[in-house]
């Protein structure tokens, strides 16, 4: 279990510890893995979980059978490119296609997504810390505490914020990528040529992966591939100076590569925003980042079982707002570690927690947003103008944090009698998961669509408009489950929730609010609305009244089908 510290993990090794982390995933989202097909984050209330469901679903779908419109989400009709106003999770929705096209389910789409986003982020930590700690005990035991820290876990309605995986895999590849360049520096090598030409074309190969892992991850969370890109280009200055590789013409060679190719992987992609942006003129503040900056007392909140009673702490602090600490585990381990590496660690060690704590020091700064200073600067960076969320860098805080921590599990490990290491390390395991645990989580069940949807996927193509047609900015979210309802047909709507609101949304959803009247349905005609949904059950003590109020517009309406919950109506002319 312990190997020099640069030692990669085997395929056998890789493939168990595959299996670990889907074991851990369905254990720490459980009871999820029990209904998959039918349990998630779909309370009225949950937009952004709605919203998750069904933006895998429709990139699942759309980028097999329509992948020329992949953009050209069904929301905000006429809009084009709507899937670029907001996350567009094409990492995910790719990982969906098989689930989605295998059973058409969305819910089940969704939750393996899931799963694999888990699993993946405990095999990333895992191979990260591994290479690092060089014990697989050690890093089996404090990735757990990475891939389901409270933070990730307190946002399981957003499905990119659990695809962290790809920032330890980045690392690792950066580690990999220097300790190559030092093996075929001239100062460490009196090889042939051609041995060198050999050892400089491994590492061009290891930039080639780091570029790859850089964009996968941006791919996956636009917000984890800055983060991933910012840490990458701060340690490789960091390992430029401790490896002395100023002048190591295959290290900045190498690194160069990585950064077209995550660059030209990722731009396809990128020019939707960029079109939006231009188009919309949206783009964040400094006044946004203010509002979503870390306090003290988020860094005190937890939704793990463990951690109730720091929370009446952390609410005498400050509000709460975002889910920040790291856990208890993770914290005394990465001190330690810290200590151990500076006083009794070897070279590589020390290199290793300043490394690290220099980066955890740093993101710490950051979470604190635009009053701390750090992120003034930052902030002028590119595509710093799409990020809102600055208490996000508190991810990268535990990985800093577990580094140092597998590093110090692992000398614990290693001054044990060799027959007590494997029980000292499932208890490591066990202590982790009971430090972080959130588990049973209360997950709700799929809603029953309303039985004219089945109609409505069959019908012709048509522009289709739902009511209650919510027009106050405050009630926008509510138009994600119609979005979550569309699923089962994929008409194109014009309601819509995103990040971004287009100005002429806005501007027809406080006419369309006082559905039905004149003026409602002359803004329906300028839109081309071939179908009305009427959710009777959502005007909540209103029915009556709108069913009286539609009276004068039935000669204009066909009523295609209906339930006690829904009317579907085709409109066969405009009064």
């Amino acid at each position: 279990m312990q190997d020099a510290s640069g030692t990669i993990a085997r395929p056998r090794e890789l493939l168990l510890a595959s299996l670990a982390a889907l074991a851990l995933a369905i254990l720490m989202t459980w009871p999820l893995a029990s209904g998959l097909g039918h349990l998630g984050r779909t309370l009225s209330a949950d937009a952004d979980g709605q919203f998750s469901i069904w933006n895998i679903a429709w990139v699942a779908r759309t980028i097999v059978a329509d992948p020329a419109h992949l953009f050209d989400a069904n929301i905000f009709y006429p809009h084009r490119t709507t899937l670029a106003y907001s996350e567009a999770n094409l990492l995910e929705g790719a990982l969906g296609v098989i689930p989605y096209w295998l059973s058409r389910n969305p819910w089940l789409t969704l939750n393996v997504v899931m799963l694999i986003g888990f699993a993946s982020a405990y095999v990333g930590a895992y191979l990260l810390l591994r290479y690092l700690s060089g014990d697989r005990r050690a890093a089996a035991a404090v990735a757990v505490v990475y891939a389901f820290c409270p933070y990730v876990m307190s946002h399981l309605s957003h499905i990119q914020l659990i695809y962290t995986g790809g920032i330890p895999l980045s690392m690792l590849m950066l580690h990999r990528l220097a300790d190559e360049a030092v093996r075929v520096s001239p100062e460490a090598t009196n090889d042939a040529p051609d041995v060198v030409a050999s050892a400089f074309g491994r590492t061009a190969r290891r930039g080639l992966a780091l570029g790859v892992v850089l964009a996968a991850q941006g791919l996956a969370c636009a917000y984890y591939g800055i983060f991933s890109g910012l840490m990458v280009g701060c340690a490789s200055l960091v390992l430029a100076v401790t490896r002395s590789l100023w002048k190591s013409r295959a290290y900045w060679v190498a690194l160069a590569i990585g950064a077209v190719t995550s660059m030209g992987l990722v731009l396809p992609f990128f020019l939707p925003y960029l079109r939006v942006q231009a188009e919309s003129g949206f783009s964040r503040t400094l006044d946004d980042a203010v509002r979503n900056s870390a306090e003290v007392s988020n860094y005190l909140a937890s939704a793990a079982r463990s951690h109730a009673w720091l929370l009446d702490l952390a609410r005498r602090l400050g509000p709460i707002h975002e889910v920040l600490f790291p856990g208890l585990f993770v914290i005394v381990l990465g001190i330690a570690g810290v200590v151990l590496a500076l006083r009794r660690g070897t070279p590589r060690e020390r290199e290793t927690v300043v490394l690290y704590a220099g980066l955890g020091l740093t993101a710490l700064w950051a979470s604190f947003g635009p009053a701390a200073g750090l992120y003034r600067i930052l902030f002028h960076l590119p595509a710093f103008s799409f990020l809102r969320a600055p208490a996000r860098f508190g991810l990268i805080v535990v990985l800093a944090l577990a580094v140092p921590a597998s590093l110090a599990l692992a000398r614990t490990l290693r001054a044990l009698p060799a027959r007590r290491r494997g029980g000292a390390a499932v208890l490591a395991v066990a202590l982790a998961i009971a430090d972080i645990t959130v588990i049973p989580i209360h997950w709700y069940r799929a809603p029953d669509l309303p039985s004219p949807y089945a109609l409505l996927a069959k019908s012709p193509r048509g522009v289709l408009a739902e009511f209650p047609f919510y027009g106050e900015r405050v009630a926008f979210p509510l138009h994600a489950q119609y979005m979550l309802f569309s699923t089962s047909h994929w008409m194109p709507m014009v309601n819509g929730y995103s990040d971004v609101i287009p100005l002429d949304f806005r501007q027809a959803a406080a006419v369309l609010d006082s559905f039905p009247s004149r003026d409602t349905f002359l803004v329906l005609a300028r839109h081309r609305v071939r179908y009305i949904a009427v959710h009777w059950d959502m005007y909540v003590g209103r029915q009556e009244e709108i069913r009286q109020r539609l009276q004068p517009f039935l000669a204009n309406l066909q009523v295609l089908s209906g339930d006690n919950r829904m009317t579907l109506y085709e409109v066969v002319r405009y009064p």
